[in-house]
């Protein structure tokens, strides 16, 4: 990941895409894809990671709870508490298929991560 024009923890969202997420093994997941972010409130809800496939085809998105997420500066990655295993009967969409992020769907990513709902 490129970290040039970045000041102590603040990160252009466009330098964001592209990082990877890894496991707690150190195992590589996948890349973050995209941020959502809420509208009113101005805060981060979810990083897309994308995984599987080959080349950009087949491959589905993962939308992640921005808290969920740890910045590793030793992996120069995201880190999640996940395995490969477990995104298995995660929430996830093919890419030209986004979902409504309505408040049912974001309860219902929030409660697979075991992460609070805000």
């Amino acid at each position: 990941m490129d970290t040039e024009n970045t000041s102590g923890t603040i990160i252009s969202s466009e330098k964001v895409r592209g990082t990877n997420v890894y496991s707690p093994a150190g195992e590589k997941l996948g890349s973050v894809e995209a941020l959502m972010i809420d509208k009113i409130s101005g805060r981060v809800r979810y990083a897309v990671m994308e995984f599987g496939g080959f080349l950009g085809m087949g491959t589905d998105v993962y939308p992640l709870p921005w808290d969920a997420l740890k910045y590793s500066t030793e992996e120069g990655g995201y880190m999640v508490s996940l395995t490969k295993e477990q995104l298995d009967g995660a929430p996830r969409y093919n890419r030209d298929d986004s979902p409504e992020y309505s408040d049912e769907y974001g309860r219902k990513v929030y409660d697979y991560y075991n992460v609070p709902w805000l």
